[in-house]
């Protein structure tokens, strides 16, 4: 991050509508919050909505925006809330309506890709580009039974991987994912998070919420995260609380479906399994069973699908393998 000389400066917060060039997305207009603290200090981009029905995401991002005191705040925060306009007015769960592709899959963007990839772009030049420092919120799609967890996302660079594992830790969820395999290559970086690190940003992201549901504890999870990882960048005052004893997953396994049809989950989120533990059924639309699905390794039940529609190849659950802390 670079380096913030503490100035005077005017508290405001306002509020903007994102309208871009493109004739692709010219039609969305996407809501942001401008937040310029009293004293100089980092700029914070924060997200919600990549995917369009995480709907805690959304809501921990408004919420979080409109309670902000400025008047206490040390830099300035961009803050989009729904970047995924489109999926969200269609309740699209996990790819844009427009083309079929995930968004969290098609960052940096280009502005001649289809729809998915000039709105990557569009939201990278606007909000990512000029950050010091990103946080992205999710929160359980609407077939997606998930418990709370964030991902901490080792870069090989020492000083920048201390600040986000420091921050997946101030934000609070006692689960936490220890990525290794995420792209490096800058004009490759697929995420939203690696978009930002393999530009030397200090980037996070946060999962509370299941099922398309807005629970105010997971609200409040997202919120307090957010809270906590500005007082540890100095960007609010206090001291940051680091969680003691998180839970380090090193592994997730995916389970697929290896047929289609309606599915009945036999564990709920959260649950530590067993490997070979079996987790759920697929039956066929006259109910018999068509296949039994296992837990391919003993771990926490990241998330088990919540709904009973099933094609073949879909992921019925993850399973997080826990590991030493790291």
């Amino acid at each position: 991050m670079r380096d913030h000389t503490p100035v005077h400066q005017t508290p405001m917060i306002g509020r903007r509508t994102l309208v871009f060039p493109q004739p692709e997305l010219s039609r969305l207009g996407h809501p942001a919050f401008e937040a310029v603290g009293a004293a100089a200090g980092p700029r914070l981009a924060l997200i919600g909505g990549v995917h369009g029905c995480e709907y805690s995401s959304i809501a921990a991002v408004t919420r979080f925006m409109r309670s902000l005191d400025v008047s206490a705040l040390s830099g300035r925060i961009t803050a989009v809330p729904v970047v995924n306009l489109s999926t969200f007015r269609t309740r699209t769960a996990f790819v844009t309506p427009e083309d079929g592709r995930n968004l969290n899959r098609c960052f940096p963007g280009d502005p001649g890709d289809t729809y998915s990839g000039v709105l990557a772009h569009a939201i990278f030049e606007e909000v990512l580009r000029p950050a010091d420092v990103v946080v992205d919120l999710h929160g359980g799609d609407l077939d997606e039974n998930l418990r709370p967890y964030s991902y901490w996302s080792k870069t090989g660079n020492e000083k920048m991987d201390s600040i986000t594992r420091d921050m997946v830790l101030a934000f609070g969820l006692d689960h936490i994912i220890v990525v290794t395999d995420r792209p490096k290559d800058p004009a490759a970086s697929r995420y939203l998070e690696s978009t930002a690190s393999t530009r030397g940003k200090p980037a996070i992201t946060a999962e509370a919420g299941y099922s398309g549901t807005v629970q105010p504890e997971d609200v409040n999870a997202l919120i307090y995260g957010c809270t906590n990882v500005m007082r540890y960048l100095k960007m609010l005052p206090g001291s940051a609380v680091m969680v003691e004893h998180p839970v380090w997953l090193g592994k997730v396994d995916s389970v697929l479906a290896e047929v289609g049809g309606t599915f009945y989950p036999l564990v709920q989120r959260g649950t530590y399994v067993e490997q070979g533990m079996k987790i759920g059924i697929i039956t066929d639309h006259f109910g018999k069973t068509i296949s039994e699905l296992h837990a391919p390794a003993a771990g926490v039940e990241l998330y088990i699908c919540g709904v009973p529609s099933m094609k073949k190849g879909d992921t019925a659950a993850n399973i997080g393998e826990v590991t030493k802390t790291p």
